[in-house]
Parts: structure tokens; sequence; C-alpha cells
């Protein structure tokens, strides 16, 4: 029998479910073992219900093909056969929470890249190499469930990989005030051109939750865990108001950033930071980790999506253009990816995050 955890993708058959089954193939310590969707692909096997709508780059690994696609919605029947799942599934905002609790009262962890549960507020919503330390509120969770293995943990939005570990790695300069656009690639749609032919050429200034995403969730990744409260508790601070805009970009979400500091700091002073942050995940070498979380280009024309937006297998982030400016005192544009770093690959860290904290493990037989 194989020592791999097992692992079960819920929503497996969309873009994100892809990209799940793409970054776990010949993963050292999950093992796909269930692929759970809606009731018009249950019974078909992996194969058949994706069909031709298959949109990640490398192939449909072998390895799961084959496997027969479950239906979402039997909770129990899913859940004997997984040590944990990730959740990708597509729904209302109701419909997801009520089937992750379900999923985690069955004693299945749930590690989600949904945002139904992200302000829930014993919901752990985490970056790993920000706010490792938030998974502590899962045992309040499991008080409110009323259970002793199963839990939901979340991973944040895409839009905010791109500019919140940079505002992390400046903290001793205490940002205060930020104004940040997001330039979002069509992914984070679940769309590709195939799909989306007019955004070839195009820009949509709007895009439906966002803005409000990318101005609040930060603010509770670097809140805390208040044990009166059982809760997670955000910052007050940094101020952020964003504006976010698609794209005609398949994958790589960009961000230009405006910045005041209560401290002033020196133009080497923040790239040093920035070079220098490292996390938790860097230093357990996580499976899916990258080496360097944050990386400073010199370059005036870069990063760009087209040269940079796989560094680090897609895990890193890319700064550059850092500039003091006449309004606010620096600027700067970041570049993320958004269905690995900012989805899938975001998840799959935390999942590995929460195994080493002890908080996913093997179920009983």
């Amino acid at each position: 029998m194989s020592e791999k955890l097992k692992v079960g993708i819920l929503g497996g058959t969309g873009m994100v479910g892809q990209r799940f089954i793409s970054l776990l193939e010949n993963h050292p310590w999950f093992e796909v073992t269930a692929i759970a969707a809606s009731e018009r692909s249950a019974g078909k096997t992996y194969q058949e219900a994706v069909g031709g709508r298959w949109k990640m780059d490398t192939p449909m690994p072998e390895a799961v093909s084959a496997i027969v696609v479950m239906n979402v919605n039997e909770v129990d029947k899913v859940a004997t056969e997984v040590d944990f799942v990730f959740s990708a599934v597509d729904m209302t905002k109701e419909e997801i929470q009520k089937l992750e609790e379900a999923y985690a009262k069955t004693e299945t962890p749930v590690v989600s890249n949904n945002s139904a549960h992200r302000w829930t507020p014993d919901v752990p919503m985490v970056v790993p190499e920000i706010n490792p330390e938030h998974m502590d509120v899962i045992r309040y969770q499991r008080q409110r469930l009323g259970t002793e293995r199963g839990f939901v943990a979340v991973k944040p939005n895409c839009s905010i990989q791109s500019y919140a570990p940079v505002l992390t790695a400046w903290k001793e300069f205490e940002p205060y005030e930020v104004v940040a656009t997001t330039y979002q690639a069509i992914s984070g749609a679940g769309k590709t051109f195939a799909d989306w032919p007019q955004m070839e050429g195009n820009i949509i200034p709007y895009i439906g939750g966002e803005e409000e995403k990318s101005e609040r969730e930060p603010l509770r990744i670097w809140g805390h865990v208040d044990d009166e409260k059982k809760a997670i508790v955000p910052a007050k601070s940094p101020v952020i108001t964003c504006q976010c805009v698609r794209v005609p970009v398949l994958n790589g979400h960009t961000a230009a950033v405006f910045v005041k500091f209560r401290k002033k700091p020196t133009k080497e002073q923040l790239i040093e930071a920035l070079n220098r942050y490292e996390g938790v995940p860097q230093k357990l070498s996580l499976p899916s980790a990258p080496k360097q979380f944050i990386r400073y280009m010199k370059e005036d024309d870069r990063p760009q999506v087209a040269l940079d937006v796989d560094f680090e297998n897609g895990m890193g982030v890319s700064v550059g253009r850092l500039r003091e400016d006449t309004v606010y005192d620096w600027k700067f544009i970041g570049l993320s990816h958004n269905t690995v770093r900012g989805a899938a690959g975001g998840a799959l860290l935390c999942a590995e995050l929460l195994k080493e904290q002890g908080y996913i493990t093997k179920k009983q037989a």
C-alpha cells in the first residue's frame, strides 16, 4: 500500500481542478485517488468527463485518466476514498460553504481554492510564506464543527499574490497607504482564448467582486488569531484601494502599485528586503515551495508575462520598476502566476504545510 496521502479533487473537471491534477502528478507526498464533479460528469472516466476541455499545456496524466468521476454531492462516498480533499467546485457561495463543511464533518480536511469561506472567522486563509501561524485557528473551528480531524482551510484570491507578499517583505518600513491596479489574465475566469475570443485585443475594466477581495483579503492575512474570539482578527493597516482590469493574457496577473511608508526606506533597502525574504515553506523545503519566493529584476522592461510568469515553476513572485514617486513614496510592478501560485499551487503548498504541522494525516482504517 502506498505511503502517500490519498487526495480527492472536488470540481476536478474545471480549469483549477485540472491544474490540481497536473501539479499532483508524481507528487512525493500526495496521490490523487478520487475525482468528484457535477452529476453530469459522474460515472464517466476522467478522460471522458473532460473530453476536449483539457486546458493545461502538459498532457492529462495517465494515472488519472481512467479514474471514474464521482458525484461531488455524495459526500460520504467520496470521503471514504481519501485522506483529504482539494476543493475547486463551481457553485454558489452558500452551496460551497455547506458542501465544504459537510466534507469536514466526515473528518476529511478540506483545502479550498474557493472564496466562500475566506471570511468565516475560524477558517484560516493562508499564504504559507506570510501567515502559517493562522492554522492555529483550526482548533477553534473543530470545536464549532464537532470534529477531531476535519476542518476547512483556504488560500486567498489570485489578485493579491503579486503585491501582498511584497508589502509583507517591507513590513519593517511600515507601509500605511497603498494604491494597486491589477491587470488580470483570462485564465482567472477559467477561460482560454478559444473559450473567450472576445478578449483578443480587448480590455475589460471590470471583474465582479475582485476589487473588494483585493482590498480586504491582505488585511486578513496580516491579522492575528484572537484566542478570546476564537477567530482571525484582520489588521487595520495599510489601507488599500484597488482597481482590477481583465487583459488579453492567458496566465499571469500583473500589478502596478504605489505605496506610502511611515519609515523612509532607500531603494537599496527595499530591494534587499525583497531578495532575502523567505518563509516557513523555504525553511522546511516543502515540495512545492519556491527556493526564492520573491525576486527583484533590475531591467526597465521586466517583469514580463511572456518571460517571467513561470519563475520558480509559477510559485515565485517577480518585482521590477521600483522607483520613487512624486505623490506616493515608492511604486513598483509585481507579477505572479494566477493559476499556480494564485490558485491550485498556493492551495497545494497550504496542504504541504498542513501535513508538516500535523493537521493532515492518514485516516485510520
